[in-house]
């Protein structure tokens, strides 16, 4: 069994919402060093601010890219991410073109995941590969973690948030069992209590993307683990 303090430290406690100001990013960095969370997941703005917030305590500045859609060429993304790590970012998570997945269209996936780990290769950081599995059917999420085996990014995730669906044990399953072992998953997307976190943990997920961290991390406490 997983301590509390190991849950936690799987924790990306994210504040993607639009409307989050400086204040919501204080209190997210604030809450992430206090329960001794991975990381912080914001969107790109927001990097710079949140990396001088969290100096010289172990949580890393995380940034979304192309977020929440994956709707933008590899060159924007990849501009994007550039500029992230300018700002300090310690890692990130893109989304990949889910259009291009459902024309089956592997050559283009394969190119912007290589494209994209390529920019965390030269940083040093870690790069997480976002299928929004809500819109893929079994075979799809299998052929890009398949994908992911050979271009070998550090995380291939579940979901946004942002979609109709998150992460399930099932998807989180189908991916572990087609990403090889140089590859990890990171379930993110309606994880709101330690059942789900459990339950995807259990399926094969090593890292957590939720806003409820805290939640999860008192539920355990109070079902008495340590």
């Amino acid at each position: 069994m997983l301590t509390v303090k190991q849950v936690a430290n799987m924790v990306d406690h994210t504040n993607l919402k639009a409307f989050a100001t400086h204040d919501d990013f204080v209190k997210l960095c604030d809450e992430a060093k206090e329960y001794g969370f991975k990381s912080v997941a914001i969107n790109t703005y927001p990097v710079s601010f949140c990396r001088a917030q969290l100096e010289g305590s172990e949580v890393l500045t995380g940034a979304a890219i192309s977020f929440p859609l994956g709707q933008t060429t590899i060159a924007t993304k990849v501009a994007e991410a550039e500029n992230a790590v300018t700002d300090g970012c310690q890692e990130f998570d893109y989304v990949i073109n889910v259009g291009r997945a459902k024309m089956h269209d592997w050559a283009y996936i394969e190119d912007e995941m290589t494209q994209m780990v390529a920019v965390a290769r030269r940083a040093g950081i870690c790069a997480k590969v976002i299928f929004e599995n809500c819109y893929l059917d079994k075979d799809e999420i299998a052929q890009i973690a398949q994908i992911a085996a050979r271009v070998k990014p550090d995380f291939i995730k579940t979901s946004t948030g942002f979609g109709t669906g998150g992460a399930t044990p099932e998807d989180v399953a189908i991916m572990k069992a087609n990403c090889g072992p140089d590859v990890q998953i990171k379930a993110a997307g309606g994880i709101r209590s330690w059942a789900e976190a459990k339950a995807v943990i259990e399926a094969g997920a090593t890292r957590l993307g939720t806003s409820s961290g805290i939640k999860i991390v008192e539920e355990m406490k109070a079902e008495g683990l340590e």
